[in-house]
């Protein structure tokens, strides 16, 4: 039984969506909960690198498929854990993702699990739709933008497909905020769009390096960590009252 699944979304690629699903289900195991962590990134798996276990691959156990298990207690899967090389691009069309998706759903043994983590791919595409269609109930999205403007139009597009879909939306993450790229404009538009704003992310290097280095920067004393607990905790709040 799975309790709370939580979509992590973004209309737009590189605004740090992975690093928000990651360090979200680091955080939830830290906090005691059961969770798992699922890529539906098909064509950018990004998450086996960041969670630190790039290189585990998948096993089979009574015909169902057996999650990587760190040392958390964290249960990942991934696309990547099936790739021989992890540079092969996978060039398939929607029906196979469809497919490869109801599998990770389905015929994954994720076991009971107080919150699933998904990592979606950006935009709106096919394994969005699969993703949403194959799991009807106990889902809410969090959605992650940087502040420019050419993210806040992908941005709204995410806001309106998960209205489509009757996806409750937890939340706005401001990522990338600061001199840069400007701030202030995500919580802006969640506003305007009558949605919560969770919090921001400024550049950080320490970020960087910590999803490099396969090791969450939530589970760290650092500002951002500090800031990241605080969105954490919002999110599972929310999971929690919706009960």
């Amino acid at each position: 039984m799975i309790k709370n699944t939580i979509l992590v979304m973004s209309g737009k690629g590189g605004v740090g969506k992975t690093t928000v699903a990651v360090n979200l289900a680091a955080w939830l195991v830290s906090s005691g909960t059961t969770t798992g962590l699922l890529d539906v990134d098909i064509h950018g798996p990004n998450v086996p690198l960041m969670a630190g276990v790039s290189t585990a691959r998948l096993q089979v156990e009574n015909e169902k498929i057996t999650p990587v298990v760190l040392e958390s207690g964290l249960r990942v899967m991934s696309i990547a854990f099936l790739l021989e090389n992890a540079d092969s691009s996978i060039i398939w069309r929607g029906p196979m993702k469809h497919n490869v998706i109801k599998q990770f759903v389905e015929d994954v043994a994720w076991g009971d699990l107080d919150y699933l983590v998904i990592d979606f791919p950006p935009g709106t595409g096919d394994e969005c739709i699969s993703a949403a269609q194959l799991i009807p109930s106990g889902r809410s999205a969090v959605i992650v933008s940087s502040p420019q403007q050419v993210s806040l139009l992908d941005c709204r597009k995410s806001i309106d497909f998960c209205r489509q879909f009757q996806i409750p939306v937890i939340g706005l993450i401001e990522n990338m905020s600061g001199e840069l790229f400007g701030e202030g404009s995500v919580a802006a538009l969640a506003a305007a769009q009558g949605v919560p704003f969770l919090g921001s992310l400024s550049m950080d290097r320490s970020i960087t390096l910590a999803g490099d280095s396969g090791e969450p920067f939530v589970l760290g004393t650092s500002p951002a960590a500090t800031r990241f607990q605080d969105i954490a905790t919002r999110i599972s709040l929310y999971c929690e009252e919706k009960k």
